[in-house]
């Protein structure tokens, strides 16, 4: 391994001595050419946000528009050649359809002429005398924009320009905002027509209805992870036994009630007569398979806590130590929020972007003035170039936080004076990592990017294959996603310890892997199974988080069934939850992997000794040696035992 001062030694040297450590004195910047990947990477990002704010129009999803190109609740911009566009209509929200009673569905288009209006009708109105009169009472007009309302009963045209008579009673719906009928003739024919609509959209932008109808509940949510992601990392900064035993009790608990609540919901929508729509029947899909998996990981998760429960009281002297360390780099706790806070810019933007590529398309105009939205082409492909880029840039700024976290643990833990720490560690970190490292940091993320698309295709694929009596090739794709997934998980946290080694010495990631391989190979004994139980606790704390969310999610969205696919906004807030309480809780994980791994280094170069003393803080030291006493008479009892068991028993004479 290279010195802390940035040369390497010999090869036969694997790891140089570590007199005394101080900041590298020279560096040069780090993996530069994945730099320049990453920069040409968000050019094309950039290409596609321009593209999409030019073409898109998320509102349409959700508000409605008419058919004369204007979109109800907001101001609009003219559309050439239809006079009737570019209306202000932010007062008439609602979507009203002049034949109502009579509706067609012609290549995923409603024949009637469809105008916004302030309310919907609740009486039924026989004549245009009637028409007049709601008008001039509601202020909302039914009749053709460019008909006043003086005109409705003297305009020879008006039964062409307005509603059909009679015009039933009618409701607003609460997603599209559309005028439903309350007749019953009026009504089925109409709930039919819409129920064909929904059924041929694709499910992208069924998703993206429901994405856009549920956006409240989303954010909402979001801040309730935020709030559980506060409440734990208190209790690891304050951990004492009973803590321990409260999160354990509690993470049991939301496991079994999170996959209790699944598994009811499944039931209740499966057995429910009025399931028609296909959204409601990929909520059904989705609850199943929420269930079956929410029900692994409880299986899993109650076998590990039954077997490590009395091995797991011994982590809270060692978060005690994270804590001592954490203590003296107070801003580290506040460093979470900063990513939290980019994280949630970046989703923000990214799901805009999502929604107005989504919704890209070209107004044409027809002979009778009103405008028709044609879909373009290439959005598919630009969609999966986005989603690239949300899981590339995602882990790029989460392993910025990595790497800020390891470069302050490094700085502080090779410091002769504990009693007096370095100025300004993280911020010298942030300083380094701009400067030097952030190739590093994209080269890392990348690695994690290209072993997870290749998981999320073969779900794809495998989703596909369902409907198929393939069992050969679905079994075949699953077991290569869960190949993929376990890669990606040693790969991330082989990472961390990675941009420990960068921090330390200054090397490009490939040489920092190396460096990282030897040490952890002549180490992985000792320091091992004490890593992994305190690994083991606050993946305890993510699941925790990212349960109680997902509670608060079902009871949320499980009040809004109509025409929403609320399972997928599910999966995005549980996503969205795992990733904040993985962005606060990295603080302790980062610094504990750090702290190992500048011991093992600090045991690897120096001996204790007057010349070649150690940096390892006495706290620390004691520890390790107490677990390796314990450790080791462990195995003297195994061994013992195991030579009790296999004495031959004479009978006594």
């Amino acid at each position: 391994m290279a010195q802390p001062g940035g040369r390497r030694q010999d090869s036969g040297e694997c790891v140089a001595e570590l007199r005394e450590w101080r900041p590298v004195v020279y560096r040069k910047c780090t993996d530069p050419l994945w730099l320049l990947l990453f920069f040409l990477f968000w050019a094309g990002s950039m290409f596609i946000t321009g593209y999409a704010v030019m073409a898109g129009a998320a509102e349409r999803l959700v508000l409605g528009y008419d058919s004369f190109g204007n979109i109800c609740g907001r101001k609009n911009t003219p559309v050439k050649g239809a006079p009737l566009s570019g209306q202000d209509m932010t007062n008439k929200k609602y979507v009203f359809f002049l034949n109502s009673c009579s509706l067609e569905m012609q290549s995923l288009k409603i024949s009637s002429v469809s105008l916004c209006v302030s309310s919907c009708p609740q009486e039924q109105l026989n004549s245009l005398e009637d028409l007049q009169s709601f008008a001039r009472n509601n202020g909302s007009c039914l009749c053709v924009y460019n008909l006043n309302v003086s005109s409705y009963t003297l305009n020879p045209k008006a039964a062409e320009l307005c509603p059909t008579l009679p015009v039933p009673p009618s409701k607003s719906f609460p997603l599209f905002n559309r005028c439903v009928p309350q007749h019953p003739e009026c009504y089925s024919k109409y709930a039919s027509v819409l129920i064909s609509m929904v059924n041929e959209m694709d499910v992208f932008h069924r998703i993206l209805s429901g994405i856009l109808a549920g956006r409240d509940t989303v954010i909402g949510l979001s801040v309730l992870a935020l709030a559980f992601c506060f409440i734990v990392v208190l209790t690891f900064r304050f951990i004492r036994t009973l803590l321990v035993h409260t999160l354990i009790a509690l993470v049991v608990f939301g496991l079994l009630f999170v996959s209790g609540v699944l598994w009811w919901l499944y039931y209740d929508y499966r057995n429910d007569p009025s399931t028609e729509l296909e959204t409601e029947k990929e909520n059904v899909k989705f609850l199943l398979g929420y269930a079956i998996f929410s029900t692994i990981i409880t299986i899993v998760l109650l076998s590990l806590i039954l077997v490590l429960r009395k091995k797991l009281q011994f982590t809270v002297p060692l978060f005690q130590i994270v804590g001592k360390i954490i203590s003296r780099i107070p801003f580290l706790l506040f460093q979470p929020l900063w990513t939290f806070l980019i994280l949630i810019v970046f989703w923000i933007f990214w799901v805009a972007v999502l929604l107005s590529l989504g919704t890209a398309g070209t107004a044409q105009t027809t002979s009778e003035g009103q405008v028709e939205y044609r879909a373009l082409s290439g959005i598919c492909y630009m969609a999966w170039y986005h989603f690239v880029g949300l899981i590339w840039t995602s882990e790029f700024i989460l392993a910025c936080q990595q790497m800020t976290i390891a470069g302050a643990v490094v700085t502080c833990y090779f410091n002769r004076n504990k009693n007096s720490p370095p100025r300004h560690p993280v911020l010298s970190s942030i300083s380094i990592l701009f400067c030097y490292h952030l190739g590093t940091v994209v080269k890392g993320s990348f690695l994690i990017t290209i072993l997870r698309i290749p998981r999320i295709v073969l779900l794809y694929l495998y989703n596909i294959l369902k409907q198929k009596e393939s069992a050969c090739a679905k079994c075949l794709l699953k077991c290569c996603s869960c190949w993929l997934w376990c890669q990606e998980g040693c790969l991330s946290y082989f990472n961390q310890h990675v941009y420990t080694t960068t921090a330390i010495n200054g090397t490009s990631f490939c040489t920092s892997a190396k460096d990282a391989v030897f040490i952890l190979a002549k180490s992985s004994a000792e320091f091992a199974s004490i890593s992994c139980f305190g690994d083991f606790i606050i993946f305890l704390g993510k699941v925790f988080v990212v349960c109680f969310t997902v509670f608060g999610g079902l009871m949320a969205f499980n009040y809004h069934r109509e025409l929403q696919a609320w399972v997928v906004p599910l999966l995005l807030v549980g996503f969205f939850a795992y990733l904040m309480s993985h962005s606060f809780l990295s603080v302790f994980e980062v610094t504990l992997d750090a702290m190992f791994l500048c011991f093992a280094i600090d045991m690897e170069t120096n001996d204790g000794s007057a010349e070649k003393p150690y940096f390892v803080d006495q706290e620390l030291l004691m520890f390790v040696n107490q677990s390796n006493n314990l450790t080791e008479g462990h195995k003297h009892r195994t061994m013992r035992c195991d030579n009790e068991d296999g004495t031959e028993l004479q009978p006594m004479t």
